[in-house]
């Protein structure tokens, strides 16, 4: 049996372009004792794989051409050589960008059937895990709280925000482009949101916000978080979760710390593999919101792993709206 791959077709040392991957065809790996052979149903684009991509993230080394590419999947099983799994059986885990592989049972999340397996790459997923650390365990939101995170319309920032208001905050978006913000708003349910590209978008936060926030949710990086450290309430809590403005460029992330003094803010470091072996607490608190519509689901997909490469490079340049998805193939 014959396996589509996506692979590295060139080194990269800048931002990912289609033009940096290739589909190839292979044999299908083998399975080996305790490991399940799957066929990729969903898989996710994550920004970090950028990273990844040149050897400068905490999750792994970068690829080599023609290697392997990381990617979380939605995945069929179609043999088990494991014990608790069993043909048909639809499962989560890394796989990466094929539409076979082999995966470790002791890697694989078996899926609640209730909820639409997709969920598990976004809401249910990695972003939705981070988003949960960063809100819940790291700066414990509340009642009370007003809570702001840019990159609001992506899958961690939405779910960061839907997930303080359903803790009693107030939660306030920060997002590129009015289609973006009004998915925060009207879709997400965010108190407001503001336009990064508007002019003026920080004196608009100072009117809605004049006493500032009491928590920042970080996902892009100094453009953003220089501004709202400067609007903080002194005490506030700010979750360093992403750098999305400085994975593509070699120029390191500075951060006021005169301000953070003058502020007497707690920075918070969020490094979401940390909560892995929470993941199920997630899961079962949240599958619940997602099937009473308190938690929304919003997915940018196309479909076919040939199409993986532009996606990636879309996602890559902010033009996502929701999770980024790839559907590979239809369940069976």
């Amino acid at each position: 049996m014959k396996n589509l791959e996506v692979v590295l077709a060139r080194p990269i040392a800048d931002m990912p372009v289609a033009a940096d991957f290739q589909l190839v065809e292979r044999d299908v790996a083998v399975a080996g004792a305790g490991q399940l052979l799957v066929r990729v149903l969903d898989l996710s684009l994550d920004p970090y794989i950028g990273s990844r991509l040149r050897g400068r993230h905490l999750g792994g080394v970068a690829p080599t051409v023609g290697g392997s590419l990381p990617g979380e999947c939605v995945a069929q099983v179609i043999e088990s050589k494991a014990d608790g799994f069993a043909p048909g059986d639809i499962v989560a885990g890394e796989v990466g960008w094929s539409a076979y592989g082999v995966l470790d049972a002791a890697k694989a999340r078996k899926l609640d059937p209730r909820a639409h397996p997709s969920a598990h790459l976004g809401v249910l997923g990695m972003p939705g895990l981070t988003a949960w650390a960063g809100v819940t365990q790291l700066a414990k939101v509340g009642p009370g709280d007003i809570f702001t995170v840019d990159a609001a319309a992506g899958p961690v920032g939405g779910v960061a925000g839907q997930l303080a208001r359903l803790l009693g905050a107030k939660a306030y978006g920060i997002a590129g482009g009015a289609e973006k913000c009004a998915l925060v708003r009207d879709v997400y349910g965010f108190d407001d949101c503001f336009d990064y590209r508007v002019e003026g978008w920080t004196d608009r936060i100072t009117e809605a916000l004049p006493e500032g926030q009491t928590v920042h949710f970080e996902n892009v990086g100094a453009s953003v978080l220089t501004p709202m450290l400067q609007r903080l309430r002194v005490g506030g809590r700010i979750v360093l979760c992403g750098l999305a403005e400085h994975y593509q460029n070699s120029t390191p992330a500075t951060l006021p710390v005169g301000t953070v003094i003058g502020k007497r803010a707690q920075v918070l470091g969020l490094v979401v593999y940390d909560f892995y072996p929470r993941w199920s607490e997630w899961v079962e608190l949240a599958t619940p919101w997602v099937l009473s519509g308190e938690l929304k689901v919003v997915e940018d997909a196309v479909d076919g792993l040939d199409n993986a490469p532009a996606h990636f490079e879309k996602l890559m340049r902010g033009q996502n709206q929701g999770k980024a998805l790839v559907k590979v193939a239809g369940r069976e």
